[in-house]
């Protein structure tokens, strides 16, 4: 009786549904997991997305003071008792909130693309640091503006120019929540795009071989035992010629 080619602790591997074994080297068959992030990568990670949210929030100064400086004024007039519009048909109110709506995604956009140029690796911690910047900023352009724009007390401002003089009405921001998101959505929006196009892409897992092939072990599907052809021991012996009659 001859003993069995595959010993018993050691499954045979003509079996189709056996699994392959799991190489953690660097010849193994699967790919080598990466390293966990350490807690200095969360870190560095979140030191930056708070520096992206105050820089993208300082830039709201520039937004408020060009909201001051385009947005249509208001006149006003008043015959000594009340204050009235000048013109009670026209669009500068509507023209003020409109100016803000225009302003706020290019400078979303802006601040999208300088984050991008320079943290290309992207991140959630750097979109989430451009969001909530682009709110404050927006909070921040809307109550400079209204600081930098004509007289909030109507009646004051109204009293201090006279019967009869036209003067400007108070900036005011009616579409806050469209306005205040407006700067945000667009930068994510840009920041997606800007990575999708021009983001780095991940590298390809590196696939190796198992670390018996490259010294001449058993070839997997073989079998145990089988000989592998160029392996040493294996060498067949040249065929020997005929002897002469």
């Amino acid at each position: 009786m001859t003993a069995p080619l595959t010993p018993p602790h050691r499954p045979s591997s003509d079996d189709p549904w056996q699994t392959p074994p799991r190489w953690d080297g660097p010849g193994g068959s699967h790919p080598v997991p990466s390293a966990p992030q350490g807690e200095g990568d969360v870190g560095r990670e979140l030191l930056g997305a708070a520096a992206v949210t105050l820089l993208v929030a300082v830039t709201g100064v520039g937004l408020g003071v060009l909201w001051a400086w385009l947005a249509p004024k208001v006149p006003l007039i008043s015959d000594g008792t009340a204050v009235f519009l000048r013109d009670s048909e026209g669009e500068e109110a509507i023209g003020a909130d409109g100016t803000f709506v225009l302003l706020a995604p290019a400078f979303g956009a802006l601040s999208a693309a300088l984050v991008f140029w320079f943290r290309r690796r992207g991140g959630i911690a750097v979109v989430v640091g451009l969001a909530l910047g682009g709110v404050l900023g927006s909070l921040l352009a809307w109550r400079l503006g209204v600081w930098l724009g004509p007289e909030q007390d109507v009646v004051a401002h109204a009293r201090a120019v006279g019967k009869g003089v036209v003067f400007d009405a108070p900036l005011q921001l009616r579409a806050v929540w469209v306005a205040w998101l407006a700067w945000p959505v667009t930068a994510m929006a840009v920041h997606l795009a800007l990575t999708a196009l021009f983001g780095p892409r991940d590298p390809e897992p590196e696939w190796g071989v198992f670390p018996g092939w490259a010294a001449g072990g058993p070839v997997p599907g073989a079998g145990y035992g089988a000989p592998v052809p160029g392996a040493p021991g294996n060498e067949t012996a040249p065929p020997t010629p005929p002897a002469a009659s």
